[in-house]
């Protein structure tokens, strides 16, 4: 049903789309794969034929319509972009069970089957998503060649509380952490559930009173990040210098600091101690824009480089 069904006629209806934003048949062709043409093929057929085919598979019109400009702005920035677009239709229709009476109507063996709808559900979606978000960040921090100028030596992670969050179970992290090879960041694993204890903790702890704040990332800190913070403005709760003697004295540190302290921060700034490293925890509403924020301070830090 995608390949024969699905896929050709979205084709036809972004190939239209692109076509009357002022796109010629060539450069459709070159976003979309194919040949100059297919684009004219898809272009003279009827529009109500593929509407009517993607209707047999229980997508509305206004879904149908909705869909092909998605993909369409996605195309145009990156194709890749559509690509992982277009995955994320399909299984949010397989996983609200559009394609059932379609599939069944073929195989009516498949009367009672459910697997879609357990498989890509909302549940399953959620988690997916969450991971992907991480993934995506850390993406964005590997493809940086300045990332590793704020990187502290006990290496980067980013925790995502994902929706009520409120154990270590319900965070999601990368395993063995970002570390640094030559002059990038990478990570050796893909993000995953209950990946972290000691930042899962702090983010956890933080939005008992930010809970605006999803998302968390420890990088260096010295006077210069001192310096970058305050040109940004951010907001920070600052502790370090004394830890109780604890399994996470960081956490303790925290809990502590917070309980004495009743302003509003976008950052934790730890001076340090004896054998703790001064780091930076920095936050966000999620991954990806912890990693904007992050390449941003990359950038300014770098700039006072010798």
């Amino acid at each position: 049903m995608m390949v024969e069904t699905l896929l050709p006629a979205m084709r036809a209806l972004v190939a239209r789309k692109l076509h009357e934003e002022g796109l010629s048949q060539s450069k459709i062709a070159g976003l979309l794969g194919l040949t100059q043409a297919s684009v004219s093929l898809y272009l003279s057929q009827d529009q109500a034929h593929h509407m009517s085919s993607l209707s047999d598979l229980g997508i509305s019109a206004e879904e149908a319509d909705r869909y092909s400009s998605l993909l369409s702005e996605d195309l145009r920035r990156n194709p890749v972009y559509a690509v992982s677009t277009l995955y994320s239709i399909w299984s949010d229709l397989l996983g609200r069970g559009s394609m059932c009476s379609a599939h069944r109507s073929d195989y009516p063996l498949l009367a009672q089957c459910e697997m879609c709808m357990a498989t890509f559900g909302p549940k399953q979606t959620q988690v997916s998503e969450a991971i992907d978000l991480v993934s995506t960040a850390v993406t964005m921090l590997e493809s940086s060649g300045l990332f590793v100028h704020i990187m502290p030596e006990v290496s980067v992670n980013i925790a995502y509380a994902h929706g009520e969050a409120a154990t270590i179970g319900d965070v999601v992290a990368v395993p063995g952490r970002i570390v640094k090879v030559r002059d990038r960041a990478r990570s050796l694993m893909k993000p995953e559930f209950g990946a972290s204890t000691h930042l899962a903790k702090v983010l956890l702890e933080a939005r008992t009173r930010m809970k605006q704040y999803r998302a968390v990332m420890n990088l260096r800190y010295d006077d210069k990040m001192g310096m970058e913070l305050r040109k940004l403005k951010m907001r920070t709760l600052s502790m370090g210098g004394s830890y109780p003697k604890v399994a996470d004295p960081v956490v303790e540190a925290l809990t502590r600091q917070m309980k004495e302290s009743d302003g509003p921060f976008d950052a934790i700034v730890d001076s340090g101690g004896s054998g703790i490293e001064p780091s930076l925890y920095l936050f966000a509403a999620d991954p990806v824009e912890v990693a904007r924020l992050a390449l941003k301070l990359a950038r300014l830090y770098s700039m006072g480089r010798n």
